[in-house]
């Protein structure tokens, strides 16, 4: 059973994700917060699995509340109006495992929650790389050396996983097997000190590896 912790400050929205992911046998939402103060207390009572967490809120952002709950073990998946707003990329450079847009499908809610509940984070090619390139493209200092623990071959794979690509697809790419990908991709996390796919790409763009816009 998923536990699932809701942080939004629209009592309509925490409804509407209470009904969507309540009948589901798999899953039960054992908390809501309005404000990411009430979402750190109640995430430290419950212990939630995964946390639905909206970025702006009183008391307490979402971006300061990511941090304080990825910290204590928690998956927390942002829910955002998707207007690129900085703090988004910021969250995820916290540990937040990807994003759902807050006019999502159902299906689409239900599977984010599935697929940070198992530890992997959510990459599609389209909305997530959207909103990290529209950050990196911004004027910054590259941190080439971030990568100097990863082999050339890792780097390739890395590069890949940047596009979003599944460990399938950049198998196929790469003349290698998913296992072999996947072996890459859990000693990359290991060498570089993340947890996850999400942070990776933000590494991959944040040392020059990827560049946005152009595929490496």
């Amino acid at each position: 059973m998923i536990s699932v912790l809701l942080a939004d400050d629209q009592p309509l929205v925490r409804a509407g994700l209470r009904a969507l992911l309540d009948p589901e046998e798999d899953m039960t939402v054992v908390g809501e917060a309005a404000d990411g103060a009430e979402a750190v207390r109640l995430a430290g009572r419950l212990r939630p699995d995964v946390a639905l967490m909206d970025i702006r809120m009183p008391e307490l952002d979402g971006l300061q509340a990511t941090r304080t709950l990825v910290a204590a073990g928690v998956r927390v998946v942002v829910v955002t109006t998707f207007d690129l707003d900085e703090y988004v990329y910021e969250a995820l450079r916290s540990g937040a495992s990807g994003f759902l847009v807050k006019d999502a499908e159902p299906a689409e809610i239900r599977h984010a929650v599935r697929v940070a509940a198992r530890g992997d984070a959510l990459l599609s090619p389209g909305v997530t790389r959207r909103l990290i390139e529209e950050f990196t493209a911004r004027p910054a200092a590259l941190d080439a050396d971030r990568l100097a623990p990863l082999t050339g071959r890792e780097r390739e794979v890395l590069a890949r996983v940047a596009q979003g690509l599944t460990n399938a697809q950049i198998a196929e790419r790469l003349f290698m097997s998913p296992l072999t990908v996947k072996t890459h991709v859990n000693r990359m996390m290991s060498k570089l000190g993340v947890h996850d796919r999400a942070q990776l790409v933000v590494l991959a763009y944040e040392s020059g590896l990827t560049r946005p816009g152009h595929p490496s």
